[in-house]
């Protein structure tokens, strides 16, 4: 009962009836499902020492990162739009701890259909499997991925069976798997509208002329809206009129807070966990780091001539990987401090695992590690090629033979520009207040200046 209540400062504000087909199925015993007349009818005694974790999506949309998963679901419907069941992904996992070659991320396999009447039956003869089989001595060894590793697919799947009753039904073919993220404005498909709004590492503050906070704060006071958290930190503003749609939209403009159209795409698509302070196994930094990382890669970028590309950078302060870096295009991963293995090759969407490019990469080498990899791309990458795609096309060894033999360009030249003391702090509190540095607002106005310069001259 305790998953139906939410308690605040010793209170009860939330709570939550279960729906009677949830109660149902969790108490009829399927060919030794569960535990009859026991508190804990599926579990029983049983200590699950590791995660289990679920996810639910619809063909080809991969914002809930699918393949991670320990159980997916994936809705199938028929043409006018009714529910028919669901695909079975299970598998997927990517926590992992240095050193150790026998834990690793893995991605999830497909299982199987099943019809939607028979889908909690489905889903607890995959529970009482891991239940029964799983590894309980080691915990390093404890999840379900490393089961379905161990035994293959095929063996898992009869199990699974065993539970079940019968045999699940052959796998539906699906569209290829897109990451979307959301953000901006969408229509629901009931006449009204979401918004999806960023959150810069998933902190909601108010800092500067950019308060986040107080914005969403007005916004739900004011109209009563749901809101939904993300799996890659932003949120959803729901159920939104139309007529509510220009109010929104200037509360969000009146505190600061940027169109998804004034993102940069590699802020945009990066993600990191929140690692040092708040978390106890954080090797090193990652949420307080990545603004910095991202800055000085989209610098590197511009001045190799790649002011148009962008791609998955993801990062953690630990091996663990719950920024899921393991996926992303660029991984960064934490290993002592102030110091990354680097993963490579991941897809743009998240199908597919990256590889170890180097293991230890201290911080304050980052232009010197990832120039060449970024000139590579730039001279030999097919049109349309993702960095992720180029990286995984090549290879691992092709991309440190290249490293190996790179040649760097000379540095371009510094210029310093001197201001006066007051336009300085001016420039200072600026760069606070819109979270960039001073030298990212500097080098955006003096662009500014120049364009509108050029603007006036041609006119």
């Amino acid at each position: 009962g305790a998953y139906y209540e939410i308690w605040l400062d010793g209170e009860k504000v939330i709570s939550a009836e279960e729906h009677p087909d949830v109660k149902a199925a969790r108490q009829r015993n399927t060919n030794g499902t569960i535990f009859p007349h026991n508190e804990e009818p599926i579990y029983g005694d049983r200590y699950m020492p590791r995660k289990f974790k679920c996810c639910v999506t619809v063909p080809g949309d991969n914002s809930v990162d699918l393949f991670s998963q320990d159980l997916t679901l994936v809705v199938i419907t028929d043409e006018q739009g009714n529910l028919e069941g669901f695909n079975i992904y299970a598998g997927g996992g990517l926590g992992r701890t240095h050193n150790k070659e026998e834990t690793f991320a893995r991605l999830a396999d497909e299982i199987g259909f099943v019809q939607a009447a028979d889908v909690y039956e489905a889903v607890k003869a995959i529970v009482a499997t891991q239940r029964d089989y799983g590894d309980r001595y080691n915990r390093r060894h404890a999840r379900l991925k490393y089961l379905i590793h161990d035994w293959g697919v095929e063996k898992f799947k009869a199990k699974v069976e065993e539970y079940f009753g019968k045999p699940l039904e052959p796998f539906r073919p699906l569209p290829p798997w897109r990451y979307k993220d959301f953000l901006g404005w969408h229509p629901q498909g009931d006449g009204k509208f979401f918004y999806g709004l960023s959150i810069a590492n998933g902190r909601i503050l108010d800092r500067g002329n950019f308060k986040l906070k107080s914005a969403l704060r007005k916004i739900v006071e004011e109209f009563q809206l749901p809101l939904r958290v993300t799996p890659h930190q932003n949120l959803l503003l729901c159920e939104v009129s139309p007529d509510q749609r220009e109010a929104i939209q200037h509360i969000l403009e009146e505190h600061g807070v940027r169109d998804v159209t004034a993102l940069d795409p590699l802020e945009r698509y990066s993600m990191a966990c929140p690692a040092l302070p708040t978390c106890g196994l954080a090797i090193t930094e990652s949420e307080r780091a990545i603004p910095g990382v991202l800055e000085r890669i989209r610098r590197l970028m511009n001045r190799l001539g790649l002011q148009n590309e962008h791609f998955v950078i993801r990062m953690t302060g630990c091996p663990n990987g719950c920024a899921r870096p393991y996926l992303a295009e660029l991984g960064f991963v934490g290993i002592v401090p102030d110091t990354y293995q680097v993963w490579l090759g991941g897809s743009p969407d998240q199908t597919r695992l990256a590889e170890v490019y180097m293991e230890r990469l201290p911080l304050a080498e980052l232009e010197t590690a990832l120039e060449p990899l970024l000139v590579f791309y730039r001279d030999r990458h097919q049109p349309g090629e993702s960095f992720g795609d180029f990286c995984h096309r090549v290879g691992i060894p092709a991309l440190r033979q290249f490293a190996a033999n790179y040649v760097p360009s000379s540095a371009p030249k510094r210029y310093r520009v001197d201001v006066r003391a007051d336009q300085y702090q001016q420039l200072k509190a600026l760069a606070a207040a819109k979270g960039l540095s001073l030298a990212a607002l500097t080098r955006e106005a003096i662009q500014r200046y120049l364009e509108q310069a050029r603007s006036t001259n041609q006119e």
